[in-house]
């Protein structure tokens, strides 16, 4: 039976998440590894890293790179995980790629998971676009995270939290050493003759002081910026600040270095300093999709506010942001998670900043039912003041019930978020980059 690429992309989903690169090794030796054709800068994090990757991208680009971004998970089409210079990976390529990985799954007599399939097509496909650097997003952790056979020699900490600890370990300590081993063994390190170096952010003391021990053992320098107060984002929340103040530092080591080695680098033969004014001017304008990020209609009032917080540790930030932007103001509120999220703390926190929640569910079958949420809110005292399916028309009814022109929020998952951006994108010019997209298969591996 013949099979298109994204069927065979979905029959991976079974495999689950399966740390380890030696099926990802054997794959980019049978495809001439594409990963060695293009620099690499690499972005490992807890919270944090796509805004910081698409923000480096960015900075990289208005320098004059020819620049890939891959990212994880994706808000409505697989396509937007692989671009180059924003652009996101044509159907036809994607298809292609994904069929050629097929293939040497088959030569090489492995099983590769969902994650390294579109990890390698996002390799084969920067390769033959001959860009000059790519920022890569790691999946989960880092030392053992497909992306790391790249093996760039930048490495960008956006900040450390409790996740996946089944794998990553059971304290911030030892999460904070797997997500830096991207960098690989000291071993391998020394023998590569290369001097790494980490652009650390978003950690607390303690841990800045083992990132620095963990840096200087593996032959590596650590680099700690400073959070810069000269930035403006389209995003909302302090920590947009913090992640655009580490790709700012990182887009400068990367250009410096380029031009410390030798004159054969491609990237150093364009002559490229870098700029700071540019840097600002081109950071002011990029927003990162269904983050902090507002709506705004043609005459420039802001109708939503999308943010895909799906955590405690995340929905602390969304909260700031609003006490912040939006000091003593209550929002009607479409929430909708997951069952394995700690919905009750999530509620909890945003509740001051809600005066009527409007309780939702997407078709995905991990997402929890209203009945569920219409508990949680119960436990707290909190009254649901509408519940329904999401789709466009339960949207419009609860902008309906705003009478104070005030924005609608919506949070509490990125699957909610994605079929948010799907049913408004034809609708506001901040999402004219997913129009077009057809949406892919709804699992954010």
């Amino acid at each position: 039976m013949l099979q298109n690429g994204l069927e065979y992309l979905n029959s991976r989903l079974m495999f689950g998440m399966m740390p380890g690169l030696t099926t990802t090794r054997k794959l980019c030796e049978v495809l001439g590894n594409p990963q060695k054709k293009f620099k690499t800068i690499h972005v490992v994090g807890t919270n944090g890293k796509g805004s910081t990757s698409y923000y480096l991208s960015g900075i990289l680009q208005a320098h004059g790179l020819k620049t890939g971004l891959y990212t994880s998970p994706h808000l409505v089409s697989m396509r937007e995980r692989i671009r180059v210079n924003d652009l996101p990976i044509d159907d036809e390529s994607l298809d292609r790629l994904i069929m050629q990985v097929k293939a040497a799954a088959e030569e090489a007599q492995v099983e590769p998971t969902f994650f390294e399939v579109l990890t390698i097509v996002a390799f084969l496909y920067y390769a033959e676009q001959q860009i000059d650097v790519a920022v890569l997003e790691a999946g989960m952790g880092g030392r053992l995270d497909s992306t790391a056979v790249a093996d760039g020699e930048l490495i960008v900490l956006t900040s450390i939290g409790l996740e996946h600890t089944e794998v990553l370990g059971s304290t911030e300590s030892e999460i904070l050493k797997e997500k830096m081993g991207v960098a690989g063994s000291a071993q391998s390190i020394l023998s590569n003759g290369c001097r790494k170096t980490f652009v650390v952010g978003g950690l607390n003391d303690a841990l800045i002081a083992e990132a620095k021990v963990f840096a200087s053992s593996h032959g590596c320098s650590c680099v700690v910026p400073k959070i810069r107060n000269d930035i403006e984002l389209p995003n909302l929340g302090q920590h947009y600040i913090e992640n655009a103040s580490l790709s700012l530092k990182a887009a400068e080591l990367f250009l410096q270095s380029s031009h410390d080695h030798s004159t054969a680098d491609a990237v150093a033969n364009k002559g490229i300093v870098y700029n700071d004014t540019l840097a600002l001017k081109m950071l002011a304008t990029r927003s990162w999709a269904g983050r902090m990020q507002k709506l705004m209609d043609r005459n420039g009032v802001t109708q939503f506010i999308l943010d895909g917080a799906h955590n405690s540790h995340a929905v602390r930030r969304l909260v700031e942001a609003l006490d912040k932007y939006y000091p003593n103001q209550k929002f009607h509120c479409v929430f909708g998670a997951l069952r394995d999220k700690d919905v009750g703390e999530m509620l909890k926190l945003m509740a001051p900043h809600v005066s009527h929640w409007h309780i939702t569910r997407t078709p995905y079958p991990r997402f929890r039912e209203l009945e569920d949420l219409q508990s949680e809110l119960e436990k707290l005292g909190l009254n649901v003041a509408s519940a329904g399916e999401f789709s466009r028309e339960y949207l419009d009814e609860v902008k309906a019930c705003v009478m104070d022109g005030s924005p609608v929020l919506i949070t509490g998952s990125l699957y909610m978020i994605g079929a948010t951006v799907q049913a408004l994108k034809d609708d506001f010019d901040g999402l004219a980059f997913f129009r077009g997209m057809e949406p892919s298969t709804n699992e954010h591996r």
